[in-house]
């Protein structure tokens, strides 16, 4: 047996990069997906790519700093699959810059997104796992949200917040059967890196031991094995996934 096999695992930000990625692998493993993300067409994109590989699936647009389509997502999954059994927060967005120079509407919308937006996912999701007795919740961070980054002020702040979430979290739900981990990748390559020059692409390989950024696929194969019934004593959880980056 696939190691999701039936089990409704609901991913934001699943249109592209790691959430796409892990909504494949998820597929691949017998899951049934719901691929939330901002842009109906790249959602489509990815739900196809899904079924292409046998998996059920819904495909749905989300803003996940929006409360009303949150509640009204988890409502829908509910009533069409009746449970959901996995959480990966993965939506998430970065807008740098350095301290004295970062905007409130640079801070705000970055917290909002990053850091409101796993709240709202999560408590929308929290009574239904408790309810079933059992669920999974995975959480992005970020090596940044453990070491900070220059010109990342609000990034590593939401990071660093996701991981007292993740903690948090484990102690409320834990006793409830429902499992929370964090994931913190390093430098991974996405399409988030499309503007980063060559030269600084170069650099960031030669600063991790195994010389190279992780595929998007690497951080899935990770949510892949948080998500299932192998890692049922991991709890409260922030495991790096950075090559050795932080050594």
């Amino acid at each position: 047996m696939k190691r999701l096999q039936n089990k409704v695992c609901l991913i934001t930000g699943a249109a592209q990069g790691i959430g796409a990625a892990t909504a494949l692998k998820f597929a691949a493993e017998g899951a049934r997906v719901v691929v939330c993300d901002l842009r109906q067409s790249a959602v489509d994109e990815v739900l196809a790519q899904c079924q292409a590989l046998g998996a059920e699936g819904l495909g749905r647009v989300l803003d996940v700093t929006q409360r009303a389509q949150v509640d009204a997502l988890v409502a829908e999954v509910l009533q069409h699959f009746g449970r959901i059994d996995v959480l990966v927060n993965n939506a998430g967005i970065t807008q740098d810059a350095r301290l004295q120079k970062m905007s409130l509407e640079q801070f705000d919308r970055v917290i909002d997104v990053n850091l409101r937006g796993v709240f709202h996912c999560s408590q929308a999701v929290a009574d239904a796992m408790v309810a079933q007795g059992s669920g999974v919740i995975l959480n992005a961070s970020s090596v940044v949200g453990l070491y900070g980054n220059f010109g990342q002020t609000n990034y590593a702040a939401t990071k660093a917040g996701v991981i007292g979430f993740t903690k948090t979290w484990s102690r409320e739900l834990g006793p409830k059967g429902v499992r929370v981990n964090a994931i913190a990748p390093g430098f991974v390559a996405t399409p988030i890196l499309h503007t980063i020059p060559d030269k600084v692409l170069k650099d960031m390989e030669q600063r991790v031991p195994l010389r190279r950024l992780a595929q998007p696929e690497e951080i899935a194969n990770v949510y892949a094995f948080l998500a299932s019934d192998e890692a049922s004593y991991v709890n409260g959880a922030a495991l790096e996934v950075c090559g050795g980056l932080t050594i």
